[in-house]
């Protein structure tokens, strides 16, 4: 299996414990190891999210986040676009652009490894290069 990089887009407050078993309900579902983890990524306006900085402490990897500007560079990839994400972000989709920009700056050209999953409060998507 190849190393993959999760993307992810949160509600305000989101705490760790959500985000990590979405991820885990995600990596289940699709018969992906957490071993081959290789980062976290969003979008910069989530800079200030705990849950996210403990996820990341928690899985003992690397949390990036990323200006709209750069994300905005990967829409022609995306699995779907959400108007509501644009507006609130500049980014039709935080979760998937997040994880394609950083499988991008990782290891080169990115597809997305599984596509945006969902919660009550967060997103979150797979990629790995290709």
């Amino acid at each position: 299996m190849p190393a993959f990089y999760a993307g992810f887009g949160c509600r305000k407050g989101c705490p760790a414990d959500l985000l990590e078993q979405l991820l885990r309900d995600t990596l289940s579902a699709h018969g992906l190891q957490l071993a081959q983890l290789q980062g976290i990524a969003s979008i910069d306006l989530k800079a200030g999210e705990a849950g996210l900085q403990e996820l990341a402490s928690r899985l003992g990897v690397t949390l990036t986040l990323f200006p709209s500007a750069q994300l905005h560079a990967f829409e022609p990839l995306l699995s779907h676009r959400s108007r509501a994400a644009f507006n609130h972000s500049g980014c039709w989709g935080v979760a998937e652009s997040a994880a394609l920009a950083l499988a991008a700056q990782r290891q080169g050209p990115p597809r997305l490894l599984v596509p945006r999953q969902t919660s009550d409060r967060a997103t979150v998507a797979l990629a790995c290069s290709r």
